[in-house]
């Protein structure tokens, strides 16, 4: 089996790091256990560390070890030309570098709790070429490409 290769926007990994249960967790285990790789861009990251600094920000040391553990790949940015040329992928405008981004990463599945700009609009996965649901969503599609030995 190739490698299961999901691309999480700041949304699903702030999920995944500030909660012990539920699907984005799941998949950061998953991740850990190296049944699955998580990919993000440097942006994701920024806006991981920024909430949880305001939100919580007693466990930003924890979250940035969860995120090592769990061996997240973080990419660069797409520039500004990449970013414009794909402009009309979704109706908002700072989401674009994270459709570029998954998209530039070759990814099975963009993870979002974004419905709002992402899922409310099936142009979006449309004029991506992505696969895009929510952590329960690519959850259930993890389970059913992997092997019943590796569940």
């Amino acid at each position: 089996m190739l490698p299961i290769n999901l691309f999480f926007d700041s949304s699903a990994l702030f999920a995944g790091i500030i909660s012990d249960k539920g699907a984005a967790r799941a998949l950061h285990l998953l991740a850990e256990d190296r049944k699955l790789k998580i990919l993000v861009s440097e942006q994701v990251i920024i806006e991981v560390e920024r909430n949880i600094a305001r939100k919580i920000p007693r466990i930003l040391n924890g979250a940035r070890e969860m995120i090592r553990e769990s061996n997240v790949i973080i990419y660069n940015d797409p520039s500004k030309d990449e970013v414009s040329e794909h402009i009309n992928w979704i109706n908002h405008g700072v989401d674009v570098p994270i459709l570029v981004s998954a998209s530039k990463a070759n990814v099975d599945f963009l993870v979002t709790l974004n419905t709002k700009h992402f899922l409310n609009d099936p142009e979006v996965s449309f004029r991506s070429g992505l696969r895009i649901g929510t952590p329960g969503d690519a959850l259930s599609w993890v389970r059913e490409q992997m092997p019943k030995s590796s569940k």
